[in-house]
């Protein structure tokens, strides 16, 4: 097998290679569920500003990726997403679809089978509310005046998560004055409603069924008849206080947070404000959401965002383990393009809860500088430490000190801020999302573990120490850890592995043994491992529909880890990865593996598929070659 697994890794390295940017980054796509292309549409109807052969494109991917229940799922081959399916059909009705077409007369009837689109999400109300489809008071109280209260404040900007914040500043603004979309063409979606939108008065539930729900339900009904009334002073400055906000955030092309949902509700705000099409702000803010579109042919699709830096890290750390030195051309190109993209003179939005700290880490796009990504900061620390630590030594100190200074009470760490874990916010009527905040998360946690006792593991014991500790609370009952950003418990415990493993934990440990054990019994008949976007559910935790090649790159790799890699799950692992089907870089996997927000919004990577089964292929060749059973990096 060891013959197949070299010719594999040499063709996988190849074509990988031929796939990186001249100027040494990675890039691939990063596709998200209908809502992205379809509030795309929804935008250019909002404006008045239709690019017909644009709107056609994404109107056929909307229509490609209809689910066999009618309706449009979050995540591939997933269930019927009520959100999703209103605003693909209000999308594909804008663009011309006749609402007597078999596609969208079976959208019409799922919807209908789920309560209609009353039953729609906050975020989709809200949308619905701009184009006059259902009443303002469909949607919770926001008043802008947030933006000016104190930071003691029970809702206050700082104790939300980077892209809540980046989300709400432009929304509070709409929220405010309340636009009407130009809609040219008229369109609505009446048809929809069971029950007449404006004789509909159970649009606001509490989505946690707790309690506290209840209470902010009851403020909601307080504050709406008060908040129409107003001082109009303090709503002024309210409004201009957004404004202040985002304007420096604006972030050039790249747009607000460099996310899809904030850069479009800064297009409105904007427009709702009175800028003139010609405005710079507003035109740049418009190009850095055509920035995100990418087309195949006459389909095409719009990105949530884009991944340069997560991809480069990861696929630099995959070329590495395949055998690419670290002052060859491959990896010096990437890393120098990483190290120029290092962020060390912005204090962004994690300064509100760490002054004084110096920055130092790198976000996850290509530019987005008041939110580095403590996630990519510690995958591209510890490549460049791979790649050439002597040569980097100034930005693995400056990554570290972040790191270090980022790692919350609890001993965690969360992706953009420390300490955010105000959780009783998850129970306002405008959070039932659920992904209101950014807390500490396992495997956030186990990769700045891994990339401390990679880089500093003298120095910063105690700090690491800190970490594992709370990676032990962390781990679930039948041995596995959450998998926050990646699907989903393979994901989180592959991460957790890999970290103790650096850390010199005993991986004898009963406690690591239970997570091997968990690991292997999850192994199918096939040889991979693969785990549905429905398990964030918990009592769907254990689905699966097939086998992937990055979630089974995962389960080898934090075997090997663990020290399993001559053991029968590694090699029958390694067999289905030699034997999946692969075009290009690529092993083919139409499967979502990841995710934005865990049963919300879910991403795939399709640079997943390329970089980490190459990954646990050459970490198995470099093993076995080398009769070790461990590895000295952090992940």
């Amino acid at each position: 097998m060891l013959d197949a697994v070299e010719q594999t890794i040499e063709e996988a390295r190849a074509e990988l290679a031929a796939v990186q940017s001249k100027d040494g980054h990675w890039l691939f796509e990063l596709e998200a569920d209908a809502t992205i292309p379809a509030e795309y549409i929804m935008l250019d109807h909002y404006l008045d500003e239709i690019d017909d052969e644009v709107e056609a494109k994404l109107a056929t991917y909307l229509r490609d990726i209809q689910g066999e229940h009618g309706g449009w799922p979050l995540f591939h081959g997933g269930d019927f997403n009520i959100s999703a399916s209103v605003k693909a059909y209000y999308a594909l009705k804008l663009a011309g679809d006749d609402v007597e077409a078999p596609h969208m007369a079976r959208a019409r009837d799922a919807i209908f089978e789920h309560g209609g689109a009353a039953q729609c999400n906050v975020f989709t109300r809200i949308t619905l509310a701009l184009f006059r489809q259902v009443p303002w008071r469909a949607t919770p109280v926001m008043p802008v005046e947030l933006m000016i209260m104190p930071s003691w404040f029970p809702f206050h900007r700082s104790k939300v998560s980077y892209w809540s914040r980046t989300v709400i500043a432009p929304l509070l603004i709409l929220m405010a004055l309340k636009p009407r979309a130009r809609n040219p063409r008229d369109v609505g979606i009446e048809e929809l409603f069971t029950v007449p939108p404006d004789d509909e008065t159970d649009y606001l539930q509490t989505s946690t069924g707790k309690f506290l729900g209840k209470v902010f339900l009851w403020i909601d009904k307080v504050l709406r008849p008060i908040e129409p009334h107003l001082p109009k002073g303090p709503r002024k400055r309210a409004i201009q206080a957004a404004v202040d906000y985002i304007t420096p955030r604006l972030n050039g092309d790249d747009g607000l947070g460099s996310i899809f949902p904030a850069m479009a509700n800064v297009v409105m705000a904007f427009d709702a404000l009175g800028y003139d099409k010609d405005n710079p702000e507003l035109a740049t803010a418009k190009q850095a959401l055509r920035k995100h579109l990418v087309f195949d042919g006459d389909r095409g699709y719009c990105q949530p965002c884009m991944s340069p830096i997560w991809d480069t890290g990861l696929a630099a750390h995959a070329m590495m383990e395949a055998g690419e030195p670290g002052d060859g051309e491959v990896i010096r190109k990437a890393s120098e393009w990483m190290a120029d993209l290092q962020i060390l003179d912005v204090d962004g939005d994690w300064a509100d809860r760490r002054p004084g700290l110096r920055p130092g880490g790198w976000a996850f796009q290509y530019r987005n500088d008041y939110y580095p990504d403590v996630d990519d900061t510690a995958v591209v620390a510890l490549a460049l430490d791979r790649a050439d630590g002597a040569h980097h030594a100034e930005n693995l100190a400056r990554a570290n000190e972040w790191i270090v200074g980022m790692q919350s009470k609890n001993g965690g760490w969360g992706s953009f801020d420390a300490d955010n874990t105000y959780s009783f916010l998850n129970h306002i009527p405008f959070a039932d999302h659920g992904a209101l905040l950014d807390p500490p998360t396992a495997d956030v946690t186990a990769r700045c573990v891994g990339m401390l006792a990679q880089v500093s593991p003298e120095a910063e014991q105690a700090t690491i120490r800190h970490g594992i500790d709370f990676l032990k609370r962390e781990q679930e009952e039948d041995g596995s850890w959450f998998g926050r950003w990646g699907t989903n418990y393979i994901y989180g415990t592959w991460s957790v592995l890999c970290a103790l493993n650096a850390a010199g934990e005993d991986m004898s440990q009963p406690y690591i043994q239970k997570a091997v054990d968990w690991l292997k019994l999850r192994q199918r008949g096939d040889g991979g491992w693969g785990e549905d976007g429905a398990t964030y559910w918990t009592e769907r935790r254990a689905e699966v529909k097939a086998s992937t090649a990055s979630q089974t790159a995962w389960a080898v790799l934090g075997l090997m880890a663990a020290g399993e890699v001559a053991g029968e799950a590694v090699q029958r692992g390694i067999r289905f990865l030699l034997d999946a089907p692969r075009e290009g870089s690529n092993w083919e996997e139409p499967w979502y593996t990841a995710v934005g927000f865990p049963r919300i919004f879910y991403l795939r990577y399709h640079g997943y598929s390329a970089y980490f089964p190459l990954w646990a292929l050459a970490r198995y060749r470099n093993l076995t070659k080398g009769n070790a059973k461990t590895v000295p990096y952090g992940m």
